[in-house]
């Protein structure tokens, strides 16, 4: 019995010390793998591993998104230029109109006292002046026998002829004057277009004298209407007036609209940094209306051949914009500035060349100097 509890003992021991043996050694390749792991980490931190990619010299094309508006391509706001009232109103809101088409008659009584008291300024001073040249034509033929006219009594008639001349030419100029006063009386459209608004009712009194400043009608020409932007500095270098832009309208979401650009400011906005494109955008069905807002994408082409890398090869870091260069397995910052970006490639401007090898995943933890893997 007691034989049979020693091997019992013997044998315990024997597994325990087996199972404290297999614990040690399963720890000790645990510590290893963590150990090499710990070196690969720093061996990693120490000489990075990067994608090279080679740089290429070329051109992009590329779009953006600017808020645009509609904008009749004339408009006009009609005015009374003299004081006068309203006789009859022959348009209203909506009306189409044609170029001369009358739209609006004024009467102003007073105007035909003023042109009768001018006819008879004329015939005033015409009397006078029939009056002066017969006294100096008796002088003048009378002077043909010498000692009978001194010569100052003749240039006084002559002198005294011109003036009354000159009074019946001043007196048709005021005639004409008051005449003109006439046709202000009738206003007619400029243009063809549409009446947007009117501000009259038949017997108001209008013109400068008036208490209203608001404009007898608005006219507006909508067959063709301009689509106007603002495109920022930094896109203006691309610019084209042959370029065709798209633009969709809220009102109209699910249709496409094209225009080609017709004219480019040439100058920048001074409070917005920004230069005015204009495109003439063809209405003849009247979908679009003036002053709605627009989305517009508006293409820009690249003028100048660039370097182009992959967008992720460019780090934006706080101090600067850079490309991480590789050359002979070590890091090379270079600073560039960015151009226009197309899909996943960006064109950028540096002391670069086209076949030099930049990391197409860069970041800033690539220290300039450093030991890189490809």
């Amino acid at each position: 019995m007691n034989n049979l509890k020693n091997k019992f003992v013997i044998t315990l021991t024997v597994a325990v010390t087996g199972a404290a043996l297999l614990n040690s050694c399963d720890s000790d390749k645990k510590a290893k793998e963590e150990q090499a792991q710990t070196v690969k980490q720093e061996n990693a931190i120490d000489t990075p591993s990067v994608v090279p990619v080679a740089v290429q010299k070329g051109k992009l094309s590329t779009t953006i998104a600017i808020p645009g508006e509609l904008i009749p391509y004339q408009e006009v706001e009609l005015y009374a230029k003299v004081n006068s009232y309203v006789k009859n109103l022959l348009v209203d809101i909506g009306s189409e109109v044609h170029q001369g088409q009358l739209l609006v008659t004024l009467e102003a009584p007073e105007i035909n006292s003023q042109l009768a008291e001018a006819q008879s300024r004329i015939k005033q001073q015409e009397a006078n002046y029939f009056a002066s040249k017969a006294t100096y034509d008796r002088l003048y033929n009378t002077s043909k026998t010498p000692g009978t006219v001194s010569q100052n009594d003749l240039e006084q008639a002559e002198a005294k002829k011109n003036s009354d001349y000159a009074n019946v030419e001043a007196a048709k100029s005021s005639y004409k004057e008051v005449a003109a006063n006439l046709a202000y009386l009738e206003i007619r459209a400029p243009f063809d277009g549409v009446i947007t608004s009117r501000n009259v009712n038949l017997g108001a009194y209008v013109g400068p004298g008036g208490k209203s400043t608001d404009p007898l009608f608005v006219l507006q020409d909508q067959k063709r209407m301009r689509l106007v932007v603002s495109v920022p500095e930094i896109y203006t270098g691309g610019l084209n007036n042959k370029d065709e832009v798209t633009f969709t309208v809220e009102a109209l979401a699910n249709q496409k609209f094209t225009a080609q650009v017709t004219r480019l400011a040439g100058a920048l906005d001074v409070k917005l940094r920004s230069e005015r494109l204009e495109m003439d955008v063809f209405n003849k069905d009247k979908k679009l209306l003036p002053h709605m807002f627009a989305e517009v994408n508006v293409p820009l082409p690249s003028r100048d051949s660039a370097f182009i890398v992959p967008k992720t090869a460019v780090v934006t870091s706080t101090e600067k914009v850079f490309v991480v260069k590789v050359v002979n397995h070590r890091a090379q910052w270079v600073d560039v500035k960015k151009g226009f970006q197309s899909g996943d490639l960006m064109e950028v401007y540096g002391n670069l060349a086209a076949g030099d090898i930049v990391a197409k995943q860069a970041t800033d933890e690539i220290r300039d100097g450093s030991v890189v893997r490809d």
